[in-house]
């Protein structure tokens, strides 16, 4: 809604063409990290255009290609659900799927005007940079484009890099500027100094917060957060065999079982999922009553997009941690404390690792970023005498 309901007034309030042989109808892209979020994005912009004769078509991996090129070339004969006529301005895509379509010429940008990063700072991370810069490049160009981001998190090591994209950008912060957690989630971070007690500890917060005959009741629906594929795979094989509902959500497995599992945990039918960080950002699963981090993820960003996905629509939630400090956590032990502290919580456990934060750096402009220094919006001469 943030982005698309603008967007649709800005496609609306321009003179756009009727489509016309070989030419674009597509005015908005929106990129998206993950197809998860690439669909529920053009669920919704589908939704909201369809009225005004606007159509969406998402594009992403794990599935075959032909009928999205289908979809991208049947854009100006579109009927919506109603069946009245709708045309096809907006495209909906995953940053690898866009690339292939544009560079087997069945996905023209060259008339996009509103361009749309979501979680921003995600897309700008070494993984996709120079894929977004590939598909900007594909864009309108200079005055005629405008480009949003948009994220829950904004660290320094891409502010700089995000600018880089924009002309004279304006910033707009809900809430606190600084790296906080969500207030209506508890948080509640437990400490291991053996790795093999995390699945007895798991099973006990489960069976106090989801009876096995209650687990697809809404108020009993838990997200749970491994790091890896092959952890999720084992976690979520280890709870199925001890009676409990249970799907899993991650990179190596289909994308229709992927949708399947999301499909069945929003619906309540399976009360438990677990999940790579696939799932932490931008996705919208109603009624989460608690988000259970068994590995801590690789960032403390990624810790809040994972917690914040309890304690949405004004509801309280809970999250609880595991945390043994081995490999990348002793790391971020300070950042974490931190993060509770300036929520209200503590983990006095935490105490034993260092508590110094070190500041993020980024490959090309490292660790030295500052806001409130102007950043050039074209080359400048200078002159020696």
């Amino acid at each position: 809604m943030a982005f698309g309901l603008p967007a649709l007034a800005r496609i609306l309030s321009l003179s756009i063409p009727a489509p016309s042989k070989g030419a674009s109808t597509v005015s908005i892209l929106v990129v998206a990290p993950t197809r998860e979020l690439a669909i529920q994005t053009h669920d919704t912009l589908s939704e909201l255009g369809e009225p005004f004769g606007i159509a969406s078509v998402a594009v992403f991996g794990g599935v075959d290609k032909r009928g999205q090129i289908d979809a991208l070339r049947n854009i100006a004969n579109g009927k919506g659900k109603n069946g009245n006529k709708v045309i096809t301005r907006i495209v909906v895509g995953t940053p690898g799927r866009l690339l292939d379509l544009v560079n087997d010429g069945v996905c023209d940008l060259s008339n996009v005007r509103y361009l749309v990063l979501d979680e921003a700072d995600r897309m700008l991370d070494k993984g996709f940079e120079n894929d977004i810069r590939e598909i900007i490049g594909h864009t309108k160009q200079g005055e005629e484009r405008q480009t949003l981001m948009f994220s829950a998190t904004w660290p320094d090591s891409v502010r700089r890099l995000a600018a880089t994209f924009q002309r004279e950008p304006v910033r707009v912060t809900v809430g606190s500027d600084d790296l906080t957690a969500n207030s209506r989630v508890e948080q509640v971070v437990e400490v291991f100094d053996d790795q093999r007690s995390k699945d007895s500890r798991l099973l006990g917060h489960l069976r106090t917060l989801v009876p096995k005959k209650k687990a697809g009741a809404e108020e009993t629906r838990i997200l749970i957060f491994a790091l890896y594929k092959k952890e999720a795979t084992r976690v979520e094989g280890m709870l199925r065999s001890k009676g409990f509902s249970v799907g899993g959500l991650h990179g190596d497995l289909s994308q229709s079982a992927r949708m399947e599992a999301l499909h069945n945990f929003k619906t309540g039918t399976t009360g438990l999922l677990v999940a790579t960080d696939v799932a932490a950002r931008g996705l919208d699963i109603p009624n989460v009553a608690a988000v259970i981090n068994y590995t801590f993820p690789l960032t403390i960003e990624d810790y809040i997009h994972r917690i914040g996905r309890t304690g949405r629509g004004g509801k309280s939630g809970k999250s609880i941690t595991f945390f043994t400090g081995d490999g990348h956590e002793r790391a971020l032990a300070g950042e974490l404390a931190r993060v509770l502290r300036e929520s209200g919580f503590e983990a006095p456990g935490l105490n034993k690792f260092p508590m110094t934060i070190k500041k993020k750096e980024h490959s090309v402009y490292g660790a030295f970023f500052r806001d409130d220094i102007p950043i050039p919006t074209g080359p400048t001469k200078i002159k020696f005498d």
